[in-house]
């Protein structure tokens, strides 16, 4: 770190020890690393058995096992992550990393290895296994299969490097750089015997738990193979593919049945994007190949393997044979030295050109994401042994669901990519059929996601401010909602571009129905009779209807269904869960009350509901239910400290007037021991919508926020106000809206007039950065990664994604609507570089200077701005950070001057040394 480190160490230590006097219980720093989330949740298919890592902000995880039976915590796992439960849900597995202080003292950090902790669901016992690279658990937790994460012994009978080292260098057959060998350790899980497999670059056991494949490699490739081993005490070995170089990079068995497909390449071709893999089938104890539709295309290395879940279809991928590669020209010999052609070869160019689809950065990006090594998707059906090409060059993309036996949504953006660099997203939206891969056009030139029936036969999709039903047989297109007396565009939209609808909660099995959102309901509209039925009733209450999926790979609803749906009262902004029966359109609400319910997971195979109810004060800890949700019990308590802090006042709703005189909301928290009568300091942190927070949990993290209970158990007030923009003027609109919002809590006696600060990040920490320069109404602001001159940052750069950023601006977040050359003077008015000498608040401005979404000297210009022209300006550069600080240090660091900052401008403490002189560059 590029700072006096003294000062700074010195400046931590006061903060994490500062407490106020008069509140014992306040929230410090370091209590903030003690709150735990659960991560990677599971439930097994049976519903008896939780499981999730409880990870505190800083430290270590520990790995947690529920028998919901009982409620009961079976075992804790040290260190224990990434837990997976077995098919029959006998074994619960956690990778176990290493130690934090391992983590962060350890200079090579190849040497950590991972372990792998089994817990028996029956009896919580924990089995350790060292040095585990990755595992496979069989279906019947009857055996474990694991890569060794350690090199060969010298000794050891496999072979080994050494043997290489004997054979003729010529005829070695090398692995891929990337591509790891390790020994593979099977274990019986019965009775603890184990067996060595040397050599295993990839392996997977079928779903009955009796066989397994594997692929062996060895550094000179002579004798690798692909082989079938019986999983029993015997371990007997077939010999499936056997010859130098093979290498099976992807396995797949069966869901039910044995039967397997892997993808098998070789070695002798050391160009691994070239290289060509066949797709083999172990069936009935032979291999035959699946071959694709077209003769001149191939599978490569990182091609997909996936089967439905009926094991009716396995679906693949597959791309055209590329071109030979161009022999690059090298320095030989004294000549090529003054060889023009080889030395311009050298050159380090890329070539900008007017007629490119895509900017460099943009083509660079996708190149090395996706293009590179570009696959299209196949599928292969199993009965009638057939291949049908879903997705190719012309049309590339497929939303895949393996479940779908009919049809599956395609798109493609091709035609628009010069255009998304201005105006947003595009694309040709398709029907296709999975049998036979015939596409039928839905609609083009679209920026929203089609809604695709299960049959096919049907396409929805929102245009001209209506919900529009386009029958694919005839291709006859139907206004569905004209004459309905309900709100289906989106009416919060304030954006440049075309106004989407609510979307569409999806479809009857059978395709009869399309179900649909409008602003507040649930809407069913019968395909042949173009018919309406309102399924539920919201608007009259102010509810919003939506139905909660929870298997994300499900088809369809069946005509008699229940659905679960979530019931958001708009006006008070607690969402509660109720039942909606579609037989009779009925509903029944099942969790209810002043809170913020949530259906999180059900068990495959069982009645088992998990759910979670949390509010400002009490942690989403899991619950537990059946469908009838009436004996619902709590499970966990990840967080009981909660009770031993002050952690402000019950959030409350403040209602104000936007720019235009719209009603808006914003959520307010007072501090601990607020008393009626109170003028308090205040946070205000926004970004567009944020009322619908109400009853949330803070996230207990350091970041680029504030953490609201740091500031309300220490004295402040939080106000988390709703902001509403005008078109062609974001900034002076969203600063009136804040205005409003503010004297409204000054107007209530709440907010102290001289102790109101501003913070927010990206778009909000531009609209903070330009706040400043029309009202004085802020006595200290923290801007976080802002745009403050869109004339230069309207032609930068996202570098995450390549794009440019003039789409933001026309269309986009910026909100402009016209192009730089069209409305220069909309720019230049909302642009807060021009208006530097108009600031009279202090502004701490923070940056990564390796943001990927905003160019970081647009946070420099307006620090020179200000600096130039005698503001109070300070300006944090975090090194090697992206758009949100993502190393530990710089989140506690910021956390802690935000907080130094506040306290000296909104309390009058004491201005920390470095916001008085400042940090001089020191590197030794």
């Amino acid at each position: 770190m590029k700072a006096q480190l003294s000062l700074l160490s010195i400046a931590l230590v006061a903060s994490l020890n500062s407490v106020p006097a008069h509140a014992k219980d306040a929230l410090q720093f370091k209590d903030v690393f003690n709150f735990k989330a659960a991560k990677t949740t599971q439930l097994s298919e049976d519903g008896k058995v939780l499981s999730f890592s409880a990870t505190p902000y800083r430290g270590n995880a520990t790995g947690q096992v529920y028998t919901l039976n009982n409620n009961k915590l079976l075992a804790e796992v040290e260190r224990g992550t990434k837990p997976q439960i077995n098919k029959v849900a006998n074994w619960v597995a956690f990778t176990q990393v290493p130690t934090l202080l391992a983590k962060e003292t350890t200079k090579k950090k190849s040497t950590l290895k991972n372990n792998l902790v089994l817990v028996s669901t029956a009896t919580g016992e924990q089995q350790t296994f060292d040095n585990v690279k990755d595992y496979q658990l069989s279906d019947d937790g009857k055996w474990l299969a694991y890569r060794l994460d350690q090199k060969a012994d010298k000794d050891d009978d496999s072979k080994d490097i050494d043997d290489a080292k004997n054979t003729d260098k010529t005829s070695e057959i090398k692995p891929d750089k990337k591509d790891k060998v390790f020994d593979l350790i099977v274990v019986n899980l019965t009775d603890a015997t184990t067996h060595t497999i040397n050599s295993v670059f990839s392996y997977a056991i079928n779903a009955s738990g009796s066989e397994l494949i594997v692929s062996q490699s060895y550094p000179d490739g002579s004798d690798n193979q692909v082989a079938l081993i019986s999983l029993n005490n015997t371990f007997e070995t077939s010999v499936l593919i056997d010859e130098p170089g093979v290498v099976a990079n992807k396995i797949a068995w069966h869901p039910t049945k044995n039967i397997a497909v892997f993808t098998l390449g070789n070695y002798v071709n050391d160009d691994m994007r070239r290289r060509d893999h066949q797709l083999k089938l172990w069936q009935n104890e032979q291999l035959t190949d699946i071959t694709s539709p077209e003769k001149n295309w191939t599978i490569g290395k990182t091609a997909k393997l996936s089967w439905s879940e009926d094991g009716e279809r396995l679906y693949f991928e597959n791309h055209p044979k590329l071109a030979a590669k161009v022999k690059d020209k090298k320095y030989t010999d004294q000549a090529s030295l003054f060889d023009y052609d080889t030395i311009r070869a050298q050159k380090g160019l890329n070539v900008w050109h007017n007629n490119d689809a895509e900017i460099k950065p943009r083509e660079e990006q996708q190149w090395n994401e996706t293009n590179k090594n570009k696959h299209y998707q196949a599928v292969y059906h199993l009965n009638g042994k057939r291949v049908a090409q879903l997705s190719d060059v012309d049309m590339p993309y497929v939303t895949l669901n393996t479940n779908s036996r009919n049809a599956l949504l395609g798109s493609s953006n091709l035609p628009y990519l010069e255009r998304i660099m201005y105006g947003g997203f595009f694309a040709d939206y398709y029907a296709v059929d999975v049998n036979t891969g015939e596409k039928k056009a839905i609609i083009k030139d679209y920026p929203f996601r089609p809604s695709l029936s299960p049959s096919g036969e049907f396409a929805a999709y929102f245009n001209n401010s209506q919900v529009q039903l386009k029958d694919l047989g005839n291709n006859k297109v139907s206004t569905l909602t004209k004459a309905i007396k309900a709100v289906f565009a989106d009416d919060k939209h304030d954006y440049p571009s075309a106004q989407p609808g609510y979307g569409f909660a999806g479809w009857l099995e059978d395709s009869s129905q399309v179900l649909v959102y409008s602003k507040y309901d649930v809407w069913a509209f019968d395909v042949n009779t173009l018919k309406a039925t309102q399924l539920t009733q919201g608007k009259e209450s102010n509810t919003q209807y939506r139905i909660i999926k929870l298997d994300k790979e499900q088809v369809g609803f069946a005509k008699n269904d229940t659905l679960l749906v979530s019931a958001t009262d708009l006006q008070n902004k607690q969402t509660e869960i109720a039942k909606l029966n579609l037989t009779d359109n009925s509903i029944t609400k099942v969790l209810t009350g002043n809170k913020r319910f949530d259906v999180i997971k059900k068990a495959k195979n069982a009645d088992k509901y998990l759910f979670t109810e949390q509010t400002y004060h009490q942690f989403p800890d899991i619950h537990q239910t059946n469908f009838s949700f009436k004996k619902a019990q709590r499970v966990t308590h990840l967080n009981p400290q909660v009770d031993n802090f002050a952690w402000g006042q019950k959030p409350e709703l403040i209602n104000y007037k936007g720019f235009d005189g719209e009603d808006l909301q914003g959520v307010l928290i007072k501090p601990a021991g607020y008393k009626k009568g109170d003028k308090v300091p205040v946070v205000v942190y926004f970004y567009r919508y944020m009322s619908q927070r109400m009853f949330d949990f803070p996230k207990m993290e350091l970041n680029h926020r504030p953490n609201f209970p740091m500031f309300t158990s220490n004295g402040y007030a939080v106000f988390l106000p709703d902001i509403r923009f005008e078109i062609g003027h974001p900034g002076k609109s969203s600063t009136q809206t804040m205005i409003n919002a503010t004297q409204k809590l000054i107007d209530l006696g709440i907010a102290d007039p001289d102790k109101i600060g501003l913070q927010g990040h990206s778009w909000a920490g531009y609209q903070s950065a330009f706040m400043i320069t029309q009202t004085d109404m802020f006595k200290a602001v923290v801007s976080g990664a802002p745009v403050s001159n869109m004339t230069s940052a309207y032609s930068g750069i996202r570098l995450k994604s390549g794009l440019a950023r003039q789409f933001q601006y026309e269309t986009g977040q910026s909100r402009i609507g016209k192009n730089l050359f069209e409305a220069p003077e909309l720019y230049i008015e909302n642009s807060p570089v021009f208006f530097a000498d108009k600031v009279n608040t202090p502004i701490l401005i923070m940056f990564g200077d390796k943001d990927d979404a905003v160019p970081w000297h647009e946070g420099v210009q307006y620090y020179l701005a200000l600096r130039r022209a005698g503001k109070d300006a300070t300006f944090l550069q975090y090194e090697g950070e992206p758009h949100h600080l993502k190393k530990f240090p710089n989140q506690v660091d910021f956390s802690i001057r935000m907080m130094q900052y506040f306290d000296h401008y909104l309390k009058g403490k004491p201005a920390a040394k470095w916001m008085t002189e400042g940090e001089s560059f020191i590197e030794e």
